[in-house]
């Protein structure tokens, strides 16, 4: 006996087509469906930010242990800085001593990596009160952010904000403090006016340097691109930053953070981290098991290939959505360390895919797998703290293929 009887083979197998059809092309995912599903998403991300605030402030039950949150070590720096002992910020008793006199006593250690060009920011901020420093800084560095991505997707409404403000991985840098929103900004910035403006692209890419790590990829597509002047641009603000932080904060607190940086390498070869909340290639084998060894190994070859994809996009002079993308794709891919937070570059990537598809076409499948990578930030650290499962590496070196893809798409139809 069929388990399926046969009269109807033929209108199901025609249904899977049509299934398939739907979302190989992405038809589903019209403006109306995005704007509706992200406005439901964003109001249950808005609920759950409002329960955490209020476990964390202990409104709900008593907590074990005080939480704290990744800005309070910017804010332990800068008030270092600010007492004339920008040093102390690299050292970690010291330091953590700073974080507890700033929330609360027990709380748990945040490191603090960035080199005294962020002090400088810290500083600033330190002069406020912590809850005041916390809320200022998030908000004066995601409203660019949000009309950096703006510009890039080409949209003058106002509705667009709320995909963008739904994206998953924006809760998270909220929720801890964090200055992806400020890296997303300054990369996104940097992409909009290279080509025309390449002198302010260059001063917002030398101000990357906070966060050197993310520049990785920057000085191989303005190479390979042949944007001489950005590279001098970025050059020249990165000298200038240097040399106002040590007229700041004197050679001791460079020889500090150097000291430290050169034994970063201990925290994450050791799981000093959570490593379910990196989104690496380098996160992804330590997470199924690999040692460090094989997960530098397996980084070092994501590094190349995406330094390969980046410098043959700025080579050949593609679009400027494909280079923005690779770019910003390339580097989640070939940076080691790169957290949950840090997701939020793959919005960029994907603003700059986006726009390229609106203007000349999505390539198959691309709809709905920038629909899911969306997504990646909701589930990845769950999946990858208790079942071990990579998801946002997967979603960060699947952004990068899509760049590729459209880069190879653009070369055969030149």
């Amino acid at each position: 006996m069929d388990v399926i009887p046969r009269a109807w083979a033929r209108p199901m197998s025609a249904l899977g087509r049509l299934f398939l059809r739907e979302f190989k092309d992405g038809v589903w995912l019209d403006r109306r469906r995005v704007l509706l599903d992200s406005a439901i998403l964003l109001a249950l991300e808005v609920a759950a930010f409002i329960f955490f605030v209020a476990l964390e402030h202990e409104w709900i039950v008593s907590l074990p242990q005080p939480t704290t949150a990744d800005f309070a070590s910017f804010y332990a720096a800068g008030a270092q800085a600010n007492a004339g002992a920008p040093q102390d910020a690299y050292d970690p008793a010291r330091h953590h001593a700073a974080e507890q006199a700033a929330t609360a006593i027990g709380v748990p250690y945040i490191f603090f990596y960035y080199p005294p060009i962020f002090l400088i920011l810290c500083a600033v901020l330190a002069r406020l009160p912590y809850l005041v420093a916390f809320i200022s800084f998030e908000i004066a560095t995601l409203i660019p952010f949000l009309l950096v991505c703006r510009a890039i997707l080409r949209d003058r409404g106002w509705t667009v904000l709320i995909p963008l403000m739904a994206f998953p991985a924006v809760a998270w840098t909220l929720g801890v403090g964090q200055n992806g929103f400020l890296s997303c900004a300054l990369i996104g910035g940097a992409m909009l006016l290279i080509d025309r403006r390449p002198a302010a692209a260059g001063l917002l890419i030398g101000a990357l340097a906070f966060k050197p790590h993310f520049g990785l990829l920057i000085p191989v597509a303005l190479a390979a691109g042949g944007r001489w002047r950005a590279f001098a641009a970025a050059a020249l603000t990165v000298a200038a930053l240097v040399v106002l932080s040590v007229a700041l904060f004197g050679w001791e607190t460079w020889r500090a953070f150097f000291a430290i940086a050169l034994g970063a390498h201990s925290t994450f070869d050791t799981s000093g981290i959570d490593i379910g909340a990196l989104i690496s290639v380098f996160g992804a084998v330590r997470l199924v098991g690999g040692g460090a060894g094989l997960a530098y190994a397996a980084q070092i070859a994501a590094a190349l290939a995406a330094a390969a994809a980046v410098a043959v996009a700025w080579r050949r002079d593609l679009s400027l959505e494909v280079r923005a993308a690779t770019l910003v794709a390339g580097t989640l891919v070939a940076v080691p360390v790169v957290l949950m937070y840090d997701g939020v570059l793959a919005l960029v990537a994907g603003a700059w895919l986006v726009r390229r598809g609106c203007e000349r076409g999505f390539l198959p499948w691309e709809k709905t797998t920038l629909a899911v990578i969306y997504l990646f930030p909701l589930v990845s650290r769950h999946l990858g703290d208790n079942y071990n499962v990579p998801i946002g590496p997967v979603a960060t070196i699947a952004l990068l293929v899509l760049a590729v893809l459209h880069a190879r798409h653009e070369r055969a139809g030149a």
